[in-house]
């Protein structure tokens, strides 16, 4: 197989993270474009969570609790990323668990705004400064939201076939609502269409193109501000 990072001139210790609502494809995505470039995955660990079978038993109660443990091990996990040095494809953010997930249960009043504030807070003293290591480039995988019902639908996991159309549809909105303002790091916004990692694997090497395109066009701008 051809080394599609260095054909495309890929920083070696670049760390790209793939963002997207449920269904769109991250996992494929994340684990395609780590084949391609030779880079080491970070995928979200579930099983571990104490507080993820308490949340669903009591959304007002342990919300607070999820959030924050979320924060602290996507933490924990992007700081080992950079002692590595780099050369990352990471599924999911740490940005969407405030911009999605903690405000959407503070809009719902699944979380008080006294645990909000503290989150939010927290959240910025960890993240939003020039210290935190932000990845190199955040990949967004978009759709339109009848395709990724349509996927949903596909890979036919039992939990997401019994939630309710509304859930979905809320979620898309808020993700496109939460990238349209998103401003911590670079995007490249891919739209699901374009491509089938499934069926035509070769398909990501147009991806990784530009993907370096993208990169490299950033690091001319900083140079410029330099």
């Amino acid at each position: 197989m051809v080394n599609l990072r260095s054909k495309y001139n890929i920083p070696n210790d670049a760390v790209l993270t793939i963002a997207g609502t449920v269904g769109v494809g991250k996992s494929t995505m994340t684990q395609s474009l780590a084949d391609a470039l030779q880079f080491r995955t970070s995928f979200e660990k579930v099983d571990s969570n104490p507080y993820l079978d308490k949340f669903y038993g009591d959304f007002e109660r342990w919300s607070f609790h999820l959030q924050v443990y979320f924060l602290a091990e996507r933490f924990k996990e992007q700081k080992k990323i950079f002692e590595y040095g780099g050369g990352f494809i990471q599924d999911r953010s740490i940005y969407e668990d405030t911009g999605i997930f903690a405000k959407m249960h503070f809009e719902k009043g699944t979380m008080s705004k006294v645990d909000y504030e503290t989150y939010t807070s927290l959240f910025d003293a960890m993240v939003m400064t020039p210290y935190f290591p932000h990845p190199d480039l955040l990949i967004y995988l978009e759709g339109s939201f009848e395709d990724i019902v349509d996927r949903i639908q596909e890979r036919g996991r039992p939990m997401e076939q019994q939630t309710p159309l509304d859930y979905w549809k809320e979620m898309h909105a808020r993700y496109e609502d939460w990238i349209n303002n998103f401003t911590a790091c670079p995007i490249l916004r891919l739209d699901i269409r374009e491509y089938d990692l499934i069926k035509d694997p070769d398909s990501i090497e147009s991806i990784v193109e530009k993907v370096a395109r993208f990169l490299q066009h950033n690091e001319k701008l900083k140079r410029r501000h330099l």
